[in-house]
């Protein structure tokens, strides 16, 4: 089942798009009047040019694209980034440069990946005690590394 989400694009490339049957991640495209570059721990915010309504009890996640991670040093700074059902603005890429080198941001440049996801809403219930498990408070390499 697809899921139908409202989307206005400003940009001439084309719409987020999966790259592969089995992908999870749409690819969002750079929006860009000429090439973008950054300074090594530089930030930028890099427009997409799309806009989108998510219905009420879903999120989009704007990921890093692994390739530019690990060829470029290039990832997402707020990784990941959370649109809200009701965002309206348009859809922007927190961008950071983690590389020794200056790097280029091209026009129509895949930068990053969006995911939809349903959430729940949580309503807190104070307890004066949390049920027992195995693991208890153990955390942050509590289990191991093998």
């Amino acid at each position: 089942m697809e899921l139908k989400v409202q989307i206005i694009s400003k940009s001439p490339h084309h719409l987020p798009a999966y790259q592969t049957s089995g992908s999870s991640g749409m690819d969002l495209t750079a929006w860009l009047a000429g090439p973008l570059r950054l300074k090594p721990m530089e930030r930028k915010l890099i427009h997409t040019g799309i806009y989108i309504s998510l219905p009420v009890g879903y999120e989009a996640q704007v990921r890093p694209r692994s390739g530019l991670a690990i060829k470029k040093g290039l990832t997402v700074v707020n990784a990941p980034g959370t649109i809200d059902s009701d965002y309206r603005g348009e859809v922007m890429v927190a961008m950071i440069n983690l590389s020794g080198e200056e790097q280029e941001i091209n026009d129509g440049e895949r930068i990053a990946q969006m995911i939809v996801s349903r959430y729940e809403t949580v309503a807190w219930e104070r307890v004066e005690e949390l049920d027992e498990t195995k693991r208890g408070a153990g955390g942050f390499g509590h289990s191991g590394t093998r």
